[in-house]
């Protein structure tokens, strides 16, 4: 790679961090406005074209997410399979008491918050989690230009994963080691396809779920030592559907170039 280019992918990667974090440093913990919070991470995922063709890459192209056959099938396959996992997640902690139910509302009344609840979780869940997919993970695999082996790209996109959750790490390491298993689990996702929209599917669906399951199954979290440990046992599970998977026949390789 050019000098000239890496600097250029340097840049574009600085940029996006940057507007990522600022999304709850200021936004969110200097301002504390929502709205803040909502237009920095939306400008995360709009600046992510422009910088991406900048990069000499058909605009999202650049983070393997263009636009293919299978985009719909993993994208959709990866949100299910995270809903049911959680779902599955919240009842084993039930049995072994790491979450508590909660006396649940009418079924009128949780029927109406849940579809109410859909169109606004929906959105509010996917931005940010295409943005840190697009910074920790398709930037990674694709915009850098790296020759990564698939592994060690694995473990490093898994621990950026865990570095870039700034101010979630003085949780101490119960939270690291969830982060990291989760981090595992999505960049898994992307090597075995060679797209992103598998694990913008998971993680959105993971996301996505922690606001609707509270509708269907009420509880609260009474062991925050080993609710982490669930949650990472989960992904180490949606891990190993992964790998029983097999990979499309439509797969990139951890090099490609960029579109012309």
């Amino acid at each position: 790679m050019a000098q000239n280019d890496r600097w250029r992918v340097a840049l574009a990667f600085a940029i996006l961090f940057v507007l990522y974090q600022g999304a709850e440093g200021i936004g969110g913990r200097l301002l504390g406005s929502f709205t803040a919070q909502a237009c920095l991470m939306v400008a995360t995922v709009a600046a992510a074209w422009p910088l991406g063709r900048w990069l000499g890459f058909r605009g999202y192209d650049a983070y393997a997410l263009e636009w293919r056959r299978s985009a719909g099938v993993l994208l959709v396959g990866g949100l299910a399979l995270a809903l049911l996992l959680k779902y599955v997640a919240v009842c084993i902690g039930m049995v072994f008491n790491v979450y508590a139910a909660l006396a649940p509302e009418s079924p009128r009344v949780a029927a109406v918050s849940f579809l109410s609840s859909i169109p606004w979780a929906l959105v509010a869940t996917f931005v940010p989690s295409v943005a840190e997919d697009i910074l920790t993970r398709g930037f990674l695999y694709r915009a850098s230009r790296i020759r990564w082996l698939p592994w060690v790209f694995v473990l490093v996109s898994a621990t950026f994963y865990v570095v870039n959750h700034v101010y979630r790490l003085s949780a101490g390491p119960a939270e690291w080691t969830m982060l990291f298993c989760f981090g595992l689990a999505y960049a898994t996702a992307v090597v075995r396809t060679g797209s992103l929209w598998l694990a913008v599917g998971l993680h959105w669906g993971w996301n996505l779920a922690n606001i609707l399951i509270g509708d269907i199954l009420p509880y609260q979290v009474v062991s925050t030592v080993w609710s982490p440990f669930l949650s990472a046992a989960a992904h180490l599970v949606m891990l190993g559907v992964l790998f029983a998977v097999p990979a499309p026949l439509e797969r990139d390789d951890l090099n490609a170039d960029p579109a012309v």
